[in-house]
């Protein structure tokens, strides 16, 4: 009956997502995109910004020349640099704040997906200004132009520039949630390679493999297009080609930019096609330990794809030739089995743990009710799980 009902649900949303206004964000790309931001925000008529960071990006310098340039061109500017790695309420009123005091006009964030999180529950705020953060969880609650977002990623990985969520950590009841709504896609994306020069070769490996996990969660769900299964399918080759040299060799710029365009091309996948039960999990470990989403996504992908079963097999197949790693004369079977096997492989050479440590028992029941609550009807997954699916998976994931 319950599964009846997701499907039902799922096949709605496919047959109701073409016709929606989607928009996609206008980018600029390339070495030293982000010098040419502030020229470009000033043909927009915006003179009054809040930027949305963390204390880390901060520390590195990272937006120095461009805070000069935006002085140069006389766009004021007030920071908000208090992000933590699975945002919460308190940093989303803490930064709606500085934004209506001091009158800003749109809203630059900088920084991986929490940052960018933080910046779409700001626009959500300014639009909806009667509405709490908790009561617009979920899809279309927004429905309202939110101002000028400006996405600048500093990882190759979450795919928030491209996408039309923000996810929210409630501190008070470690509860971790998503806010969809077709206004929360950035406007304008920028993708400079050199801001991840100086990003250190795990958090390389997690971003990475986040965008992998949403290229294919997107790809083995039931919603999936042939404009999404394209973007996925474009995706897994860049990450296989291009991660592990990121993550050996930092300064390859080449690398970095292919693998900033993986990102996109995976968050554009994935919001328009959902991801499924490997994000379920992970938002719970983020809500309750605070393990960071890349991270978390990198442990639990191969045990779900495997507890998926022959179900995914064609899907996984198809991936395994659009990354290079199979041959022709293997079976459907086979590929997908050294699809699987070549994530785990990839893990191990970029020193991802095989297992999450500090997961409590106690907390299991609570993680599986809300992963559940999560996947289910909203997710196009595969194959639906139980309760004792997700129990045995949080076993197999706890160290």
């Amino acid at each position: 009956m319950y599964n009846s009902y997701g499907r039902i649900y799922q096949k709605t949303f496919k047959l109701v997502s073409p016709i929606l206004p989607w928009r996609n964000p206008e980018l600029i790309e390339g070495v030293n995109s982000l010098d040419r931001l502030p020229e470009f925000i000033k043909t927009k008529a915006i003179s009054r910004l809040l930027i949305v960071t963390d204390s880390g990006i901060r520390s590195l310098g990272l937006m120095d020349s461009f805070l000069q340039g935006l002085q140069n061109k006389g766009i004021e500017y007030i920071i908000y640099d208090k992000t933590v790695p699975n945002p919460t309420i308190e940093n989303i009123e803490e930064a709606l704040e500085l934004y209506n005091n001091n009158h800003c006009q749109g809203i630059i964030a900088i920084g991986g997906g929490s940052p960018m999180d933080c910046a779409k529950g700001v626009g959500a705020r300014v639009a909806k200004p009667e509405k709490s953060i908790s009561q617009m969880k979920g899809q279309f609650k927004i429905r309202k132009e939110i101002p000028p977002l400006f996405a600048v990623p500093t990882t190759a990985g979450t795919g928030s520039e491209a996408t039309v969520a923000a996810v929210i950590t409630d501190s008070r009841t470690h509860e971790k949630y998503a806010i969809i709504d077709l206004s929360l896609m950035p406007h304008y994306a920028v993708l400079d390679p050199l801001l991840t020069v100086k990003l250190p070769p795990p958090i390389t490996a997690a971003t990475g493999l986040d965008a992998l996990t949403h290229a294919i969660e997107a790809y083995i769900g039931r919603s999936n297009t042939q404009e999404t299964r394209k973007y996925s399918k474009d995706a897994i080759r860049l990450i296989y080609g291009n991660l592990y040299e990121a993550y050996s060799d930092g300064t390859n710029l080449q690398a970095r930019a292919n693998m900033q365009k993986a990102a996109y091309l995976a968050g554009a996948a994935f919001t328009r096609a959902y991801v499924g039960n490997v994000h379920a999990i992970a938002h719970t470990l983020g809500g309750f330990y605070s393990v960071p989403h890349g991270l978390a996504n990198a442990v639990i992908l191969p045990y779900v794809l495997e507890h998926y079963g022959k179900s995914v097999y064609r899907s996984l197949a198809e991936l395994a030739d659009a990354a290079g790693i199979v041959q022709d004369s293997d079976s459907v079977d086979e590929k997908a089995v050294k699809f699987i096997n070549s994530i785990k492989s990839l893990n191990k050479k970029m020193d991802i743990p095989p297992k999450i440590s500090g997961i409590k028992d106690r907390d299991i029941p609570v993680m599986v009710e809300r992963a559940l609550k999560e996947a289910n009807p909203l997710y196009p997954v595969p194959k639906i799980f139980n309760s004792d699916d997700m129990f045995k998976l949080y076993q197999l994931i706890k160290e």
